[in-house]
């Protein structure tokens, strides 16, 4: 009877321990399927120049659809789409740059950290990876989505990013992180404008052109000491000023449109207030320019003409050139604006 009762003490201590070690066995494969999957991304992240970490539907099927949540870490995914580049105003291009910065700073930031592998910046192209497009919901671009560790449905679960959240694209993208993730991103290190051997070159030229410069200085012999130079830049000045170029730059605004009922006609002139195309502004610039020239050349040149007849004549054709070119610009404004603008004469010659 003691054997008997020995024996199943051992069949159930043994039945334990069977059950002690599959357990082990079942949590320890879980552990190692999402410590697998986190190296297996810091290892694609190393072998991306920024650490965006290029996408197709296997990567997303492999670190999140088959990846039971929560996982580890999220995904920050930035879906794109080439054919898309050259239209600026998506500004697709501008904004995947800006995501490569903010991903190359993060990762420097947050180096040899905990949250080195809690957060991956990546991206997915519409032409490799058209399903991927569709089980998010992605229906216009740019669009980004956060990926949790507890997303299940990859369209109801992740959360997209608003069009304020990159208005001003890498600043912005940092608060949406910190907010959605509780995770620190850091400051944003931009690469630099001119690089070191830019520097070097130009301080090495500047150091060899300089006694030839200070003998040019003190002769009065640069371009700066030529008149006729200040006056192209002058004429360049007011242009720039008129033509509402630094509007064109700021909002990158482009030259012109293709006419969507008439894809081979262009739109050089686009009615509407909130609209200014390139082609439009040099237009008006043109034309405000000029009346400038006109009435500086009728100021310091016309008046040293002694023949009162020629004066008069040359006189009366800027005059006419500079009020058809005046009533061209009120003409366009009131055209894009339907705003008029009416003469007052005095009371006294009505």
């Amino acid at each position: 009877m003691a054997i008997s009762a020995t024996a199943r003490s051992l069949s159930g201590l043994s039945l334990l321990i069977t059950l002690f070690s599959l357990v082990s066995l079942f949590t320890s494969t879980i552990s190692d399927s999402d410590s697998d999957r986190v190296a297996e991304l810091l290892t694609l992240q190393s072998q991306s120049e920024s650490g965006v970490i290029h996408l197709t539907d296997q990567h997303i099927s492999r670190f999140v659809s088959s990846a039971k949540a929560p996982r580890s870490f999220s995904l920050l995914i930035f879906f794109d789409a080439a054919q898309l580049h050259e239209k600026t105003e998506l500004h697709l291009k501008e904004i995947l740059d800006d995501f490569a910065v903010l991903a190359s700073s993060y990762i420097t930031n947050n180096k040899d950290t905990p949250s080195e592998s809690k957060l991956f910046f990546c991206h997915i192209e519409f032409k490799e990876s058209q399903s991927t497009f569709v089980q998010f919901g992605v229906n216009a671009l740019p669009h980004i989505r956060l990926v949790g560790p507890n997303v299940k449905n990859l369209k109801d679960d992740s959360i997209q990013m608003d069009g304020s959240d990159f208005s001003r694209l890498a600043e912005t993208m940092v608060e949406f992180i910190e907010s959605k993730t509780k995770l620190t991103v850091g400051p944003i290190h931009r690469p630099p404008i001119v690089s070191k051997k830019q520097v070097i070159f130009m301080a090495a030229a500047l150091l060899i052109w300089s006694p030839l410069m200070v003998k040019k200085v003190l002769a009065g012999e640069t371009l700066l000491h030529d008149s006729k130079v200040w006056l192209a830049g002058a004429v360049f000045v007011y242009f720039f000023s008129v033509s509402g170029a630094m509007h064109n730059i700021i909002r990158k605004m482009p030259m012109f449109l293709t006419d969507r009922n008439d894809p081979s006609k262009l739109i050089f002139f686009y009615q509407g207030s909130g609209v200014q195309l390139g082609a439009e502004g040099f237009a008006i610039g043109f034309l405000y320019t000029i009346v400038g020239l006109l009435l500086a050349f009728m100021i310091h040149v016309l008046v040293r003409v002694k023949n009162r007849t020629t004066q008069r004549l040359v006189m009366l054709t800027a005059l006419f050139v500079s009020f058809w070119a005046v009533k061209k610009v009120v003409f366009l404004d009131n055209w894009k604006t339907g705003y008029g603008i009416h003469a007052y004469w005095p009371s006294s010659w009505r």
